[in-house]
């Protein structure tokens, strides 16, 4: 994938090599089934909590206001259920079977937002004021928490050897997910981060909740643990590819699409891709970010910063190379996750969708 510049702090994903051109219509449809088949037994789950919490994550999944009345508004992409739901079917078990997987993995996806918007201090999610802005911190935490138990409560409720699998590898890619936040806000403080570090920390973070939730359906159909393995290995590097995409966007992504503020990444001095490539890279532009950032360690005015500072630093990074690096990562881990697909026997179509939404991760704009 290459990435040009369109306008004023937009990311423009070309598609990757090889893929002449991505059929959103097709790949559209594969989400909102992911979405449709989903959302009333997800509803249902959030239906069980007490209250306020069950309003309080109503909110969060945008099926109502802030005032308690109903809306239409953004749930995400919901690439996760759409995985889940596939994931069955690879296995060749019809969709439908992988739908508490899908539901579980998106509880887990959900309570990290929920923890991460509140440690993160982001006010906007899905271009609304985030559950910690709106209902406090206490609320965010414990909602969080809820939707963590309930993940668990639906599959282990399916009562089969199969759900004891699947719960395995969700409790450990949640154990993962809460490792890569930590050391996420760790790196936060300090001046140097490899890239090593880097691809172990998103690893965690986002690559271990898509690996198990492109494995959790084939185990719930009843698939061997080398199918589920090998089906995770793609939704590991896809979950890197997702992530390098997403660092891209959490600084030169457009705030209309991504509904976060423009240099969202670099306002909360995270130590992304594009910023550890950068660093790494030698050079004159390097050593300037460097300086840069070893005085914000030590400053207590980066609040005070203005549009034209963070700009500046966006540009020393895109000098540095840490831009293009990162996106030739997205397309070196899309291929990774293309090869371990291709490892794993499995109807056509499936295959097919599975490969068309890979290629959906690293050309979107949000």
């Amino acid at each position: 994938m290459s990435v040009s510049t369109g306008t004023r702090g937009e990311t423009v994903p070309t598609v990757p090599p090889g893929n002449p051109a991505v059929d959103t219509a097709d790949v559209s449809a594969l989400l909102e089934r992911g979405r449709t088949l989903s959302t009333p037994v997800l509803r249902a789950a959030v239906d069980r909590l007490a209250s306020p919490m069950d309003t309080v994550a109503a909110y969060h999944f945008g099926w109502i206001d802030a005032q308690g009345n109903p809306a239409d508004g953004d749930g995400g992409k919901a690439v996760r259920p759409a995985l889940a739901l596939l994931s069955a079917e690879a296995a060749g078990a019809a969709p439908e079977i992988g739908i508490p997987g899908a539901v579980a993995v998106e509880l887990v996806h959900n309570f990290s937002l929920l923890h991460d918007d509140l440690m993160d201090g982001d006010e906007q999610r899905r271009h609304r004021d985030t559950v910690w802005k709106v209902h406090g911190p206490a609320q965010a935490i414990l909602v969080g928490d809820a939707l963590f138990a309930l993940a668990n409560e639906i599959l282990l409720e399916l009562g089969t050897v199969e759900a004891g699998r699947a719960t395995r590898r969700l409790t450990t890619a949640s154990r993962k997910l809460i490792d890569g936040q930590a050391q996420d806000i760790s790196y936060e403080h300090r001046e140097r981060v490899t890239v090593e570090e880097c691809l172990e920390m998103e690893g965690n973070k986002t690559g271990a909740l898509l690996a198990c939730a492109v494995s959790i359906g084939a185990v719930l159909g009843g698939a061997d643990e080398r199918t589920a393995d090998k089906l995770e290995e793609y939704g590991y590097h896809l979950g890197l590819a997702f992530q390098a995409v997403d660092d891209l966007l959490g600084i030169w992504g457009d705030p209309e699409a991504t509904g976060k503020q423009t240099w969202s990444d670099l306002r909360q001095r995270k130590k992304s891709l594009p910023v550890v490539a950068a660093l790494a890279a030698g050079g004159e532009a390097s050593e300037r970010l460097g300086e840069l950032l070893a005085a914000d360690a030590k400053s207590n005015d980066f609040d005070t910063f203005s549009e034209e500072e963070f700009a500046f630093r966006a540009a020393l990074i895109e000098e540095a190379g840490g831009r293009e690096w990162t996106s030739q990562e997205a397309r070196r881990q899309h291929a990774v996750a293309i090869q371990a697909l291709n490892e794993v026997d499995m109807p056509a179509q499936v295959r097919a969708q599975l490969t068309a939404l890979a290629d959906f991760v690293v050309v979107r704009k949000r």
